[in-house]
């Protein structure tokens, strides 16, 4: 038996529960939610990376669909609003392929269903606009992540990505955490500074994740996780989740990526933006300076090094397909993960720690999240905290 057959083999047993896939804003930006438009029943590989027969193909088990919106958009709330919507849309839509989770016990009642469970993520504090009642709104609609930034700052917390505003979490930012915890919602490290992970596993009391993050000692790029962060995850219980985008997992791509994003913006586009548009913009830019390329390998030397840092029992995988113009050789869609299982089978991973790596940890730290929550409610009510009366 070969080692991709191997793969194959232990996904139908232990899928992929994947941490971040941006399909959603995809949807949003190319069809504004139109499902007909872009019906993942059916192969999309012309538009998208993901679509039911690949995340078939892939080996998916669960999927946390991020419900992310811009941190620039003038009214962050309904906008997140409308990208839970549309994850309900498409569950409804599909209901033989697809179901609604929101506990650790509903992805495991979807993997015996052979369905694959749909979660959701928030990606970025901004989608609260500094309400705990409207996070409290975000959990009750399903939401069971939270990142706490995306590239840019919120008010009570540091970016990875922009100059240091409260040097890590301010206050009102630990109780966000704390009230987090409350309700059973994962706090989210990707995409924060390295002092707000810090602060925020000084402030949580549950299991913490990184949704899409690699390795900073691998690829220096400030998205990823420092070494002694990786190292505190299992006294806090939590995981990292690798990402494949190539800026964060190649060293060479990240000048490039950098180069690439100022000839959008003199373009007049986003440079995360991923609209027909753009990517003509995108492949002239390529055209003229040839792109470092990823690969299966690249992300299993960051999964290599996490393992020595963190440990097999605190490691996931977050593809963060579709919120990315590019990706590497092999893993060019949702249908990629068995190459990556096969190369690390090569490299002597066990399928135990495989199992792990695939579904288990992913499983185990919303199950603790869940129970640090139980006993958390049993002692305190929601906060009625403002960020005026804790931050000034």
């Amino acid at each position: 038996m070969t080692s991709l057959e191997r793969a194959r083999e232990l996904l139908a047993e232990f899928p992929v529960a994947d941490g971040h896939n941006d399909l959603p804003w995809a949807l949003r930006e190319q069809v504004r939610y139109d499902l007909d438009a872009r019906d993942i029943a059916v192969s999309q590989t012309a538009h998208l990376h993901t679509d039911i027969p690949r995340l078939r193909a892939g080996g998916v088990g669960a999927q946390y669909w991020s419900v992310y919106v811009r941190a620039d958009l003038p009214d962050p709330v309904p906008a997140t609003l409308e990208q839970i919507d549309c994850v309900r849309r498409l569950i409804d839509r599909h209901p033989a392929d697809l179901r609604a989770a929101l506990t650790a016990a509903d992805m495991e009642t979807a993997r015996e269903q052979g369905r694959i469970a749909s979660l959701m993520g928030a990606e970025g504090g901004h989608s609260i606009a500094n309400s705990l009642g409207t996070l409290r709104g975000l959990y009750e609609l399903g939401v069971r992540y939270m990142t706490l930034t995306h590239n840019d700052n919120v008010d009570w917390a540091d970016s990875a990505t922009d100059e240091p505003g409260v040097g890590g979490l301010s206050a009102f930012g630990r109780e966000v955490v704390r009230e987090m915890n409350r309700l059973g919602m994962l706090v989210d490290l990707s995409h924060v500074a390295a002092t707000t992970m810090r602060d925020a596993l000084d402030a949580s009391s549950a299991p913490v994740i990184f949704s899409h993050s690699s390795a900073r000692a691998v690829c220096d790029h400030p998205r990823n996780v420092p070494d002694d962060v990786l190292e505190r995850l299992p006294a806090n219980g939590g995981m990292a989740m690798v990402t494949f985008v190539p800026k964060f997992v190649l060293q060479a791509a990240v000048e490039w990526t950098a180069a690439a994003g100022e000839n959008l913006r003199a373009h007049g586009f986003f440079d995360l933006d991923t609209t027909a548009e753009a990517m003509k913009v995108h492949r002239a830019f390529e055209e003229a300076n040839p792109r470092p390329v990823a690969t299966v390998a690249t992300v299993a030397d960051h999964l290599d090094h996490m393992r020595e840092a963190a440990g097999i029992d605190h490691l996931g995988i977050g593809g963060d397909y579709d919120g990315t113009a590019f990706t590497p050789d092999g893993l060019n869609d949702v249908s990629g993960y068995p190459n990556l299982i096969a190369e690390l089978l090569d490299r002597g991973w066990s399928t135990a720690d495989l199992a792990k790596l695939t579904w288990k940890n992913a499983v185990r730290v919303l199950g603790a999240a869940e129970d640090v929550s139980r006993a958390l409610q049993a002692t305190r009510g929601p906060s009625h905290a403002t960020i005026g009366s804790l931050d000034g």
